[in-house]
């Protein structure tokens, strides 16, 4: 079985014990995903079937959009609720404070990846040193926070919610750390949700016990098409002897396409036949259409 099935992955579940599961339900070895998830974490998970394992690494859209929990006035050696207290910190916050703090946390950004993270570092893990109760040197990150807002705030609590989207590597705890800092305090995530990635969205998710009712009843019409991962780029229709052509290796001279006219250099296209069916990637190489991904 080839496709994409989307987990909403629910807490205390790794997001390689997703794969297995769904390994196991499904009965299929070929099994992947397209992002981990930490396990307190919840939301979006889109698991790999059969050929759509060989996407993971030309996704074309790795953004993810989060609605995170966060509570200021004390610190973890996680940057979460989970974690060991390491700071404690007085702090009386307005709403209209933290949401002016904001702006500079929007755009391109520099990260320090947390200690508790799989980034690697001299050939290990940064969790591992962090386990061993050593912290090393990091090195900070960029990434883009495309947009960030305060849903909520109880200033009486000291807690509140942020709807972020996000570029891929985006660390929310460091974000709310660093936020919580700016602002003259200390801060933790209390509870992070997925609700978007790589394009799908958590209202066409299921839960793992969800997949096993679906599964075990033989319906199954949940799985989403290879073709969905790349429904960022556009499409184009070959005749039947070009797709034969194609998919075959062979590239297809630009003027003989619709693309005549209109071909951006390096452009990539979901390639379809007449009768709809989704081929494969092609990109624009000069005057020919080249296979860039065979599924």
């Amino acid at each position: 079985m080839n496709g994409v099935i989307l987990i909403n992955k629910e807490k205390d579940f790794t997001s390689f014990d997703v794969v297995a599961v769904v390994r196991k339900l499904i009965g299929q070895k070929k099994v992947g995903h397209t992002g981990t998830l930490d396990p307190n974490a919840t939301g979006v998970l889109p698991v790999l079937l059969g050929t759509a394992t060989k996407a993971q690494d030309i996704i074309p859209c790795h953004d993810k959009r989060y609605l995170a929990d966060f509570k200021l006035g004390i610190s973890t050696d996680t940057l979460d609720i989970w974690g060991e207290i390491t700071e404690i910190k007085a702090a009386a916050l307005k709403a209209e404070e933290i949401k002016r703090a904001l702006g500079s946390f929007r755009g391109e950004i520099e990260q320090l990846p947390p200690m508790y993270s799989a980034v690697s570092v001299g050939g290990k893990r940064l969790y591992q040193y962090a386990r061993e109760g050593k912290e090393v040197e990091r090195r900070p990150r960029r990434v883009t926070v495309y947009s960030l807002e305060l849903v909520s705030f109880d200033e009486s609590a000291q807690s509140g919610r942020l709807d972020i989207y996000c570029s891929n590597g985006t660390y929310i705890r460091t974000l709310i750390d660093d936020l919580a800092r700016a602002v003259g305090t200390v801060g933790v995530m209390t509870d992070l949700v997925r609700y978007e990635a790589c394009g799908y969205r958590l209202d066409d998710c299921m839960t793992l016990s969800e997949l096993k009712e679906r599964a075990e009843s033989g319906d199954m019409s949940f799985v989403q098409s290879v073709e969905s991962i790349f429904a960022v780029y556009d499409e184009l229709t070959v005749s039947d002897k070009q797709a034969n052509r194609f998919v075959n290796g062979n590239p297809l001279d630009i003027s003989r396409t619709s693309l005549k006219n209109s071909a951006e250099d390096k452009k990539i296209y979901r390639v379809k036949d007449k009768q709809g069916c989704f081929l494969s990637l092609g990109i624009v190489d000069g005057d020919s259409l080249k296979l860039y991904k065979h599924f």
